[in-house]
C-alpha cells in the first residue's frame, strides 16, 4: 500500500474539504481551490482529518493513491498558508519592478519585458533584484516562477540571469588565453 497515500492529513481551523458533483473542494482563509475526483478514489472526512482509500489494487488505481493525497495536502496548504517561491536577478542592468499588478523585467533586451500576472498570483519586488511570486496553488505558484526564470536562465560563465533563491549555479572557466 502506498506509505504516502495512506497518511491522514489533518485539517487546520477554518478549512474544510467536501466532494461535491465529481470535484474535491478545499476552502479555506486565503480562498478555494478545487480539483477533479479520480475514478475509485475516495475522501472520508471526519474529525478534522482527510482519509485518502481506493476501492482496489490495480496499477492505476495505486498509482493515483499517493497522488490525490499529496494534492489534496497541497490544496489545504495552499487555502490556509500559501505558497510563495523567491526569484534573484544577476546582472549589471538587470532590474524588476511592479506596473499596477503586473511585472516589467529590464533584462538586458532591447525592450522590457513585461509579464501580466495569472489569476491568484501576486508578485512583489523586495529591492530591484528580487521577486516574491505568492499564491494559494502550488502548480501555479511554481509554473510561474518557472516562466519568469525562463526569460533569462543563470548562464554558467559569469552567473547572470534570474535564479530561485538559493540556487547554485556551477560555474564554468571560460576561455584559457593565448601566451
Amino acid at each position: 500500500m502506498s506509505r504516502i497515500g495512506r497518511k491522514i492529513i489533518a485539517l487546520p481551523n477554518g478549512s474544510s474539504v467536501d466532494v461535491v458533483n465529481d470535484k474535491i473542494v478545499v476552502k479555506g482563509p486565503k480562498g478555494e481551490l478545487s480539483m477533479p475526483v479520480i475514478e475509485d478514489i475516495s475522501l472520508q472526512v471526519a474529525d478534522g482529518t482527510v482519509l485518502v482509500q481506493r476501492a482496489n489494487e490495480m496499477k492505476k488505481t495505486k498509482a493515483a493513491h499517493g497522488m490525490v493525497r499529496a494534492m489534496v495536502q497541497n490544496m489545504v496548504t495552499g487555502v490556509t498558508d500559501g505558497y510563495e517561491t523567491k526569484l534573484e536577478i544577476v546582472g549589471v542592468g538587470y532590474k524588476a519592478q511592479m506596473q499596477g499588478k503586473d511585472l516589467l523585467l529590464n533584462l538586458g533586451f532591447s525592450h522590457p519585458v513585461v509579464h501580466e500576472a495569472p489569476e491568484g498570483i501576486e508578485f512583489a519586488t523586495d529591492g530591484p533584484t528580487r521577486i516574491s511570486v505568492k499564491g494559494i496553488d502550488k502548480q501555479v505558484v511554481g509554473q510561474t516562477a518557472a516562466i519568469i526564470r525562463g526569460y533569462r536562465p543563470p548562464e554558467p560563465y559569469k552567473g547572470k540571469g534570474i535564479r530561485y533563491q538559493g540556487e547554485h549555479i556551477i560555474r564554468k572557466a571560460g576561455k584559457a588565453g593565448s601566451k
